[in-house]
């Protein structure tokens, strides 16, 4: 173990903006195995067949990167006190006011192994930002970033769940962190929020159900009977978040690759009415909105307001 190298390894990271930085050893993720493939095998991942793919790798890192030997987790904080959704028309997850966090992360996790290399010339590292089959939450919890809660989000104790994760798989031992502990207790207030019942139980997210899902991976329009319980969500979903009782600590970001871009402001008053498809486009090439194609949104904002214009007659 190289104590030296770890505490200037999260310093530097303090250093790039990650809120922060945890090391786990790489190794098989006996409890998780279980209740990933009866997630599976239930078919709570919908239409996500890229996770059947590659199962045994997502449980045991050493098979996707040879020679692992830790998993270096590093979360930063996006939570931001604007709330886009007030003076506007349709809702957008925070996660999504600003740049996409796959490049603002995957970025700030490449100075650091670049650091990580320059102080250690024997390391090597794979960089893993929802691009590599990796449980990042599974991680964060056992290198002490914070605990899967109810939501299923992470959530750490002293700044809630709104933190985008990224890690490095590494060939070189590194001083390990303590496990985070569950602090959910017997606090329910996400479950019991869900407008559509995604959360069956606690730690049990039936993407089927899910409006995050459903309005942003899915490549259909969201069902009708999930547009009249959707509450003006056009992508994502914050809710099981914004009832969060952790979330109280949650405190303004300083990344300013997070703030929110015009665009995105655009699209929360106006809905698909603010931009053409070749717009829409190019307005938001560097946004995580990016993912869901123009005509997916503009049926989804017509279903809600057919749904809504149906409620208040």
């Amino acid at each position: 173990m190289n104590t030296n190298l770890s505490l200037s390894i999260k310093e530097e990271a303090y250093q790039i903006g990650f809120s922060y930085c945890g090391f786990a050893k790489a190794e098989y993720l006996a409890k998780q195995k279980v209740f990933f493939n009866e997630w599976l095998e239930k078919k709570h991942h919908s239409q996500m067949k890229y996770m059947e793919n590659h199962v045994d790798k997502r449980l045991d890192p050493r098979l996707l990167f040879e020679r692992a030997k830790t998993i270096v987790v590093c979360s930063i904080n996006y939570y931001t006190n604007t709330d886009i959704a007030k003076d506007s028309n349709y809702k957008i997850s925070k996660y999504a006011y600003g740049k996409d966090y796959h490049l603002v992360v995957k970025e700030k996790l490449s100075l650091l192994l670049n650091f990580i290399k320059h102080n250690n010339s024997h390391c090597e590292g794979k960089i893993c930002v929802d691009s590599a089959p990796i449980l990042e939450k599974a991680w964060a919890e056992k290198s002490g970033i914070g605990w899967i809660g109810k939501n299923t989000c992470l959530i750490n104790k002293k700044s809630g769940s709104y933190n985008f994760l990224g890690a490095l798989i590494l060939n070189i031992e590194l001083d390990y962190d303590k496990p985070s502990k569950n602090y959910c207790g017997n606090c329910n207030k996400c479950i019991d929020a869900c407008p559509t019942k995604a959360l069956l139980k606690p730690y049990s997210l039936n993407a089927n159900k899910c409006l995050s899902y459903l309005n942003i991976e899915s490549k259909e329009p969201i069902p009708d009977e999930i547009a009249e319980k959707s509450n003006g969500w056009i992508f994502g979903c914050d809710i099981c978040q914004n009832v969060c009782p952790w979330n109280r600590f949650a405190k303004q970001h300083h990344i300013k690759e997070f703030e929110p871009l015009e665009a995105t402001m655009n699209l929360a008053k106006k809905g698909h009415y603010a931009y053409s498809e070749s717009e829409f486009k190019v307005q938001f090439k560097e946004s995580a909105i990016s993912r869901v194609k123009y005509n997916v949104i503009k049926q989804n904002i017509l279903k809600i307001n057919n749904k809504l214009t149906n409620q208040i007659k």
